[in-house]
């Protein structure tokens, strides 16, 4: 999804052909996705972990490159802004302990990382927004210069005259305008990759989408921007709006207006990945014309695996928190990219984030149906903003077998009633039971004690707003969730003072 891109400036003839090329690559796609036995093989899970640098007084640090470079591993990239760094975890089957063993190998990585920090007076942590950050942290010197960065920013300009105007409103309010896209770099996140067959995509596909707000809910770690408090996981109202190009005029005057580039989605699936791929082509305007070389009828008619740049790329800009991937490795696989969980609190947090969205997607998989038609999808697109919002206070609504009408739950008690389904559905997957029993107690944990990473912020920058002003309350913060999340302790051992 990260393509390497040199070009940043395209003549209209660029996009012509790119969209050509875009409705070719749908069409090889239909082909791949009938021949036999495409796309089969194990279950697997990967991850792509976003991160902040900052320095010794809890500021944002750019320094991206020069960790990247001491560090010299091809897993570690550079993210937008030039205090962001993203590692690409190995994927692992699901059959035994795919959680374990990430967090593993993630636990490894980001010690190297904290030694190559070092260096260069640096640390790093995993937060979904740094609550120390600066209005002064986002300008065009702060984007990190590679050409796929400035030809976004150059095409998002052009499609946005004047600034993008940022208003949230929570316990607090922020309003901000940008002249630039860097403020959708404040936000950092734990992408989840899980690997399925095209046969099980759409019922899978569904089953995440509408597991992911009583996820998000418990799993919500950005609640504090340029020391206002908004929402519980203020990521999701902040990237939508610090890329949306969309004319004021067309969203208040119009019947109908230009979908937003970020979004949850336009609806259940009822086929599988290509009607994705299909609204992706027609729903979106293309961005990055880049063309590749590649014939890929000619690939797929020769029995080969095509790359589908064209296809890929322009999926690449289009930013559901649920993403369809295909991918072309391995023999060509697809994946859903989860995209809403957030950076941080620790490792292990995550990770048990990671098991549940999974275990509850495949546990009430075989009875999606009922259950989705049950639920409109305008309904799921409710729930998960207001996780967003709420956090863990939320009330989410749910299609409950037992009742005549649908109500609303508050999120604790539904995931409580739903762990045992969760459970149910990575045993269903192969998934060993020392992964399963540890993670999702750690979820279990937190639910128990009323508390997510979020709610930890909140309550710690409230105690101390009563002895400091904004500033300092945000450093002593960063501070105490920068040692308890190296030490990999569950937010929900995490202290208090």
């Amino acid at each position: 999804m990260g393509r390497a891109i040199e070009k940043i400036e395209f003549e209209e003839e660029d996009y012509q052909r790119f969209s050509r090329r875009l409705r070719e690559n749908l069409e090889v796609l239909r082909l791949l996705l009938e021949r036999p036995g495409f796309g089969s093989g194990p279950a697997s899970f990967g991850a792509e972990l976003e991160m902040y640098l900052i320095d010794g007084e809890g500021n944002a640090l750019c320094e991206n490159r020069e960790i990247q470079q001491l560090m010299n591993n091809p897993q570690l990239t550079l993210e937008l802004n030039r205090f962001n760094l993203e590692y690409n975890l190995t994927p692992f089957p699901m059959a035994n302990r795919p959680f374990s063993e990430s967090e593993k190998e993630l636990l490894g990585a980001m010690s190297k990382m904290q030694e190559c920090a070092s260096a260069v007076n640096g640390r790093v942590v995993p937060i979904g927004i740094l609550p120390t950050l600066r209005t002064a942290d986002f300008n065009e010197h702060t984007m990190t210069d590679v050409p796929r960065y400035h030809a976004l920013a150059n095409r998002l300009k052009r499609d946005k005259p004047g600034s993008f105007r940022i208003q949230i409103k929570g316990q607090d309010e922020l309003h901000v305008e940008s002249n630039d896209i860097t403020l959708e770099g404040a936000n950092t996140s734990f992408q989840v990759h899980y690997r399925v067959s095209p046969e099980a995509y759409a019922d899978t596909f569904n089953a995440l989408q509408l597991v992911t707000p009583l996820v998000l809910a418990i799993a919500s770690n950005s609640p504090i921007v340029f020391g206002e408090r908004l929402w519980h996981e203020t990521r999701i109202p902040l990237f939508k709006k610090s890329i949306d190009t969309r004319k004021d005029q067309l969203l208040m005057n119009a019947p109908w207006h230009q979908l937003p580039r970020v979004n949850f989605g336009n609806g259940w699936v009822r086929q599988g990945i290509l009607e994705q791929f299909a609204e992706t082509v027609h729903l979106y305007p293309v961005l990055l014309p880049i063309i590749d070389d590649e014939d890929s009828l000619a690939v797929v008619e020769s029995g080969g695996i095509p790359r589908l740049s064209e296809l890929r790329l322009q999926q690449s800009t289009v930013w559901l928190w649920n993403r369809p991937i295909y991918d072309d490795a391995s023999g060509g696989h697809l994946r859903i990219e989860l995209r809403a969980l957030p950076s941080g609190p620790s490792v292990v947090d995550m990770m048990a984030n990671a098991a549940l969205a999974i275990g509850l997607a495949e546990g009430l998989r075989t009875d999606i149906n009922r259950l989705i038609t049950a639920l409109p999808f305008s309904y799921a697109n409710h729930n998960f903003y207001r996780a967003a919002e709420f956090g863990i206070h939320s009330r989410i609504l749910w299609p409950d077998p037992d009742a005549s009408e649908l109500m609303d739950h508050p999120v604790l008690e539904l995931l409580q009633r739903l762990l045992p389904v969760a459970e149910s559905g990575l045993r269903s997957i192969g998934v060993e039971s020392a992964d399963i029993n540890y993670y999702l107690g750690i979820i279990g944990h937190r639910i128990e004690k009323g508390i997510s990473g979020a709610e930890w912020q909140l309550r710690n920058y409230d105690a101390l707003r009563r002895k400091h002003n904004s500033s300092t309350a945000c450093r002593i913060l960063l501070e105490r969730y920068y040692q308890q999340s190296r030490a990999n302790l569950p937010v929900a051992e995490w202290e208090y003072k």
